[in-house]
């Protein structure tokens, strides 16, 4: 004969989640070592946090401390602040919330936590159910919802060199248009954004721009046609090209005129030689350089762009 498998009532194994699941859950933290894979050894039930009190504070196998939170009820902002304030407090390196209803809001800042802490830091969410077998004495399930993985700690650490990557184009961007104000006022208004690699100002006709760009090897100004109709950039492109030589001549040296009749968008460009955005040690020079690109394109179309429509 085969039993069937019935949800129980959390309060019918510990009516008080304080005097009793905290308790039954101090003397038997083995129950969670076959989900979390952790050998804990309880230290101190409600360990004192200045006003606050955490749990249980638990050791694992190598003796980093561990910090348990406790509902038996659905999770709530209150006790995720508590759970992160008795981690920081007790300089615990897990965390182990544990809840009869994980929201799945908590689930994903938890999900986040794990991708963004230190990789020595770890948190889990875990569910608690009950269940019984007929007329059996109710058992504990616990099921983790949230917790670190090989998956997480990958996509935290490519979150992180995005973030550093965002960060160091930005620092780049700051220093060119600051160097830029020096000399011009084309780009006095401009403020640089992280994860671009560009930015952008207007250059004295509507649908006509210039733009800074830097990736990591590489940096270049370019004369951008962006006006609505496909018609209208290929007409402009055509009306400077017809002064092409004078252009160049003015600028110093030859230019990329760079016309694709599959897109919209046109391009004139000037590439920078030095380097780009990995070549650190060359930001100055890169910056300079740039500079003074585009203030020799400004200077030698600014007489064809006041001409055309």
């Amino acid at each position: 004969m085969i039993g069937k498998l019935e949800a129980a009532e959390l309060r019918e194994l510990w009516k008080h989640e304080a005097l009793d699941f905290i308790s039954w859950l101090a003397d038997n933290l083995d129950v969670l070592k076959d989900q979390l894979g952790l050998d804990l050894t309880t230290v101190e039930q409600e360990q004192s946090v200045g006003p606050f009190s955490a749990d249980i504070l638990a050791k694992d196998a190598s003796g980093r401390s561990v910090i348990i939170e406790n509902q038996l009820e659905r999770t709530d902002h209150d006790h995720l602040g508590k759970v992160l304030t008795y981690l920081a407090n007790l300089d615990a390196k897990i965390a182990i919330w544990i809840s009869s209803d994980p929201r799945p809001e908590h689930v994903t800042a938890v999900d986040y936590l794990n991708e963004n802490v230190p990789s020595d830091t770890e948190f889990y969410l875990v569910k608690l159910q009950a269940f019984r077998i007929g007329s059996s004495e109710p058992a504990p399930l616990f099921t983790i919802e949230a917790g670190p993985s090989e998956e997480r700690t990958a996509a935290g650490e490519t979150k992180k060199n995005l973030a550093e990557k965002d960060k160091k184009r930005y620092e780049f961007f700051q220093q060119l248009l600051d160097r830029c104000r020096e000399k011009t006022n084309l780009f006095s208004n401009i403020s640089p954004v992280g994860y671009q690699s560009w930015v952008q100002a207007g250059a004295g006709k509507g649908g006509l721009g210039w733009i800074l760009v830097a990736t990591e090897k590489s940096a270049r100004i370019d004369l951008f046609f962006y006006a609505p109709s496909a018609e209208m950039n290929q007409k402009r492109f055509e009306a400077f090209m017809v002064h092409k030589d004078e252009i160049e001549k003015a600028f110093g040296e030859p230019l990329s005129w760079e016309f694709k009749t599959s897109r919209k968008q046109q391009y004139v460009r000037s590439v920078c030689s030095i380097g780009g955005l990995d070549d650190e040690g060359k930001w100055q020079d890169i910056q300079s350089d740039l500079v003074d690109r585009l203030i020799r394109m400004d200077a030698a179309f600014r007489p064809w762009i006041k001409q055309i429509n």
